[in-house]
């Protein structure tokens, strides 16, 4: 799997780790910066990731900066992107068994080394369920397109 990393100056520092995370998983890892701690602004990263998900360049994107909240926001305005920003374990399997979440957007400044590691792992192996979820995925994408989901009938 390609998965494309990208932080602010805030998350410089578990994006380290998330990319060692992630070569350690025997995944490609794309670093779309920063390069230090030196102050930038998130949008320019999460554009960056998110786009290159979306263009499937990268499987997947995580994203860093100091809550998390703005690379979750940025993110998010990219068409098929589902940006989730999670603070747990749970949360991170979640986003992926019943979202399908294609960005994992974390906080630098929030969570530590141990749980930050545990986070990555178990969102890079939890797989989609589909199923009812499925559904719910593609009435994300209506709303995505501008249709109301409620208009259309999504089997399965």
């Amino acid at each position: 799997m390609k998965v494309a990393v990208g932080s602010d100056h805030r998350g410089f520092e578990a994006k380290q780790l998330i990319k060692a995370v992630v070569s350690e998983l025997g995944h490609d890892c794309i670093d779309f910066g920063t390069g230090d701690n030196n102050p930038v602004d998130y949008p320019d990263f999460a554009y960056a990731v998110a786009t290159a998900v979306s263009r499937k360049e990268a499987d997947r994107g995580i994203l860093v900066c100091a809550t998390g909240l703005g690379m979750s926001i940025a993110a998010n305005k990219i068409k098929r992107i589902r940006a989730a920003l999670c603070h747990d374990e749970l949360s991170a399997q979640i986003s992926r068994d019943h979202n399908d979440a294609n960005v994992l957007c974390v906080s630098g400044d929030q969570i530590g080394q141990v749980l930050l590691r545990k986070m990555v792992e178990v969102w890079l192996t939890t797989k989609f369920s589909g199923g009812r979820h499925q559904r719910r995925v593609k009435k994300i994408a209506a709303i995505e397109e501008g249709r109301d989901p409620r208009e259309t009938r999504y089997d399965k």
